[in-house]
């Protein structure tokens, strides 16, 4: 495996580490949620990221750029949206209702076929590179914009499971890796009170005897040492109201129902909660896509959970008030090819996949590039340089670079890395049509 891609995926994450400041049963008095970001009205409000990640390479002629008339489009049908001359796949039903808030892109590109390679350029906006590893864009989002009122994570990731992706922080340090949570709304023990408060305080007193006796003759290498760092971050969260986002106790059934009661559903749901609370960043994944056999069946059967979801969210942030503070992007890490192969399935397809963005200020409406349904059918051994692109193809880079952007934030700040390489946060163009006047 790419020695750059293993450590982004393997470094331990910010949950794992937090289990030790768990594990003690501690608790504090924190400040209650005063300062919502539902609260807050108009241009003050500072914006948040929700990432869809469809795990596996979600196929944009089952989704969002179907070609029924071809002799690739295979069964599904397209339906007509509220956005004019816009079609969607007849298995989006619930989407095809809130398109008129959302913006899809059909041309994105990539040289990346691979799905862990794939995973990390489309996650970081880089392709690997062994000198360094790159932060997830949503990592970037949660550093620079901060909350110091949020007393929970702000990059979190949702409905993850062994062995999914879990947007790392990169060389801007393992403190911004996300906070999974396999679960949403459900197996939150753990973050509860485990023991009284004079068991605690003892707990605490012992592990401070051994944090002191650990850095004699060390503090040169351990002036911060990671546990007590994880501890603290564990003592500032036990108790916080805010961990109240992260439950659906005080959710109303139907609206559970709504979004669909699974994992990805009730993670769209917290993902609203969270942003209602102020956290800046989050992903939640929907696995499944990699759709090699029974491509059209596999792929309407991940539509039942996504269409509901995706369509809930984006009615509930508008509702509430929230849709231009918060941008939603949906993306994979490859489309599917145009030619169907053997047992009814399609390979990997970088060269023309869709993603759907919206809110946060974003215009609304646009269709981004075209794609020829049976461009490269021809050319599925040839080398992915060579291949046909799209019109008016965009890269990952243009993505993430527009996405900054309208966050506020300079797409062109340059970090110097741990090694001292300088580095850009983005390095494309951002695309001028999706941007407002």
């Amino acid at each position: 495996m790419h020695r750059t891609i293993q450590n982004w995926f393997s470094h331990v994450t910010r949950r794992e580490a937090l289990q030790i400041g768990l594990g003690l049963g501690v608790s504090c008095l924190l400040p209650s949620l005063e300062l919502r970001a539902a609260n807050k009205r108009g241009d003050e409000r500072p914006k948040s990221l929700i990432v869809l990640w469809m795990a596996g390479g979600q196929s944009q002629l089952d989704s969002w750029d179907p070609h029924p008339e071809s002799k690739y489009g295979g069964p599904v049908k397209a339906i007509d949206t509220t956005v004019s001359g816009l079609q969607i796949a007849d298995t989006y039903p619930h989407m095809a209702e809130q398109m008129q808030h959302l913006s899809v892109i059909r041309s994105m590109v990539s040289k990346e076929g691979d799905h862990e390679r794939g995973t990390y350029y489309v996650q970081t906006g880089y392709r690997p590179d062994p000198t360094v590893i790159h932060p997830a864009m949503s990592a970037v989002v949660a550093s620079r914009l901060h909350n110091p009122a949020v007393e929970i994570p702000q990059h979190i990731a949702l409905a993850t499971g062994e062995g999914f992706v879990v947007p790392r922080g990169g060389y801007l340090g393992n403190q911004l890796d996300a906070f999974r949570v396999f679960d949403p709304g459900n197996n939150l023990q753990n973050l509860n009170k485990q023991v009284d408060d004079q068991r605690q305080e003892r707990r605490l007193e012992g592990l401070k005897v051994l944090s002191d006796s650990f850095r004699k003759g060390r503090e040169f290498r351990v002036a911060d040492t990671l546990h007590e760092h994880v501890v603290g971050q564990a003592l500032t969260m036990m108790n916080s109201e805010q961990l109240k986002a992260l439950k659906l106790d005080d959710e109303p059934k139907e609206v559970i129902d709504r979004y669909g009661d699974s994992r990805f559903g009730r993670g769209c749901l917290v993902a609203r909660r969270l942003v209602e609370t102020g956290v800046r960043a989050i992903q939640v994944t929907l696995n499944g896509f990699d759709t090699h056999v029974n491509n059209h069946e596999g792929q309407a059967e991940l539509a039942k959970t996504l269409d509901p979801a995706f369509a809930a969210l984006v009615q509930d942030l508008v509702e509430r008030d929230l849709w231009d503070s918060t941008v939603v992007l949906c993306l994979t890490e490859f489309g599917r090819t145009p030619m169907i192969v053997l047992n009814e399935g399609r390979n990997h397809w970088p060269i023309g996949f869709s993603c759907v963005v919206g809110g946060g200020g974003f215009r609304s409406g646009v269709v981004v590039g075209e794609t020829d349904p049976d461009a490269g059918a021809a050319e599925d051994n040839v080398a992915l340089t060579k291949r046909t692109p799209p019109k008016d193809p965009v890269t990952v880079p243009d993505l993430y670079a527009t996405i900054l952007t309208q966050l506020g934030l300079d797409y062109q700040e340059e970090i110097i890395t741990p090694i001292g390489r300088p580095l850009v946060l983005a390095e494309g163009t951002p695309i001028s049509q999706l941007l407002p006047g």
